[in-house]
């Protein structure tokens, strides 16, 4: 386990390499992810070949009219409005709308919060886990860099909570 006191100390090239290397399963559930697009190169087209070859993507993010994303804004309280930045992957997910491979979905209101709160991203057996700080947005808060090590450990533990989130939620 490594860990980085922000999200945003964590070099981009390593989620390029655990995005590169990864064969048979990605999932990105973070409450909103537009920082993928912006700090990956030509990501669209990496994910489209990356399903093309047979891995499985998948997207979890927050509903933009739910009322824990409302919530978010006024604690966050920044120009770059919690909804606004998924609708920025929402942009970018329609561009990969029809892609075999890649599924989409939000998380339950009922879930929202618990997501809101905790974004897992997963690279086969390598994760990375940001745990969000209550004021701060995604990229000032801690990221864990987790490799699966046995059953029932950490790694384990933070993918079943985004498996449970997935089940519940709603195709985009």
């Amino acid at each position: 386990m490594r860990g980085y006191p922000y999200r945003a100390a964590c070099p981009s090239s390593l989620w390029g390499d655990l995005t590169r290397t990864a064969t048979e399963g990605i999932t990105l559930a973070g409450y909103t992810s537009y920082f993928l697009w912006l700090d990956q190169p030509a990501y669209v087209e990496t994910l489209r070949r990356k399903a093309e070859e047979g891995c499985r993507v998948r997207f979890l993010i927050g509903d933009p009219e739910g009322e824990v994303t409302r919530l978010r804004e006024e604690v966050e309280d920044v120009a770059l409005s919690v909804s606004t930045r998924i609708r920025i992957t929402l942009e970018h997910l329609a561009r990969l709308n029809a892609a075999p491979g890649v599924e989409a979905r939000y998380s339950a209101a009922e879930d929202a919060m618990n997501h809101v709160s905790l974004s897992v991203f997963r690279f086969d057996g390598d994760a990375l886990v940001t745990p969000h700080l209550a004021r701060a947005v995604g990229h000032d808060s801690p990221m864990l860099h987790l490799r699966r090590q046995a059953d029932g450990g950490l790694f384990d533990r933070f993918t079943e909570h985004v498996e449970d989130l997935w089940r519940r939620g709603r195709p985009i």
